[in-house]
């Protein structure tokens, strides 16, 4: 959500609910992006899921914006294997490889980790992969210099979309990866920002 927005996120919020003809009790959980990106923003996103969720006492369902971009990537272009990169700022990248699985649903290949782009880990690829993220577009020449071009494509404009943190969620709600309101915290991957 663009800056300056957050007042409207819950008003948003009653809207989609109003043209679903639905109250927020009705819903089984709710999911959220935890992260890694933007520390407002993801501090944001988990305080409005765990107040939503503490007030109609509904468990949470955290899913990584980095298994998003990758999820968006499959959905669009059936990108089996996607490498991705969200500006950190501070010359790193927050960074993710992802596989899919035979249920449709990315799944990291690695620790998501904030990393300079020269120091990636490169897992083993064979076949066809694509990049993704901000981190594809700023620092592209460093990343190809590292990883080799992405043979299935390259998004570097891509950000997180709601329709796939939602099939990622389903997902993880089939198989009771469910998290209570107090545990609903925003993943950094960074401790210290300088």
């Amino acid at each position: 959500m663009p800056r300056g927005h957050t007042r409207r996120l819950l008003p948003l919020l009653d809207e989609l609910l109003g043209q679903a003809a639905l109250q927020l009790s009705d819903l089984d959980a709710i999911a959220y992006c935890r992260g890694p990106g933007s520390f407002t923003g993801i501090r944001i996103a988990a305080g409005v899921a765990q107040g939503l969720a503490y007030g109609v006492n509904r468990p949470l369902i955290p899913v990584s914006t980095l298994a998003c971009l990758a999820q968006g990537v499959y959905r669009e272009q059936g990108g089996e294997v996607v490498l991705t990169a969200i500006d950190a700022r501070m010359d790193e990248v927050y960074w993710g490889v992802y596989q899919l699985t035979a249920q449709g649903i990315m799944v990291a290949m690695a620790d998501e980790l904030v990393v300079s782009p020269d120091a990636v880990p490169v897992p083993p690829l064979l076949g066809s992969w694509y990049g993704a993220g901000s981190g594809w577009s700023l620092y592209k020449e460093r990343l190809v210099a590292r990883c080799g071009k992405p043979t299935g494509g390259l998004d570097g404009g891509r950000l997180p979309d709601a329709r796939d943190c939602l099939s990622m969620a389903l997902a993880r709600y089939r198989e009771g990866a469910l998290v209570g309101a107090s545990d609903a915290l925003p993943v950094y991957l960074r401790n210290r920002v300088t």
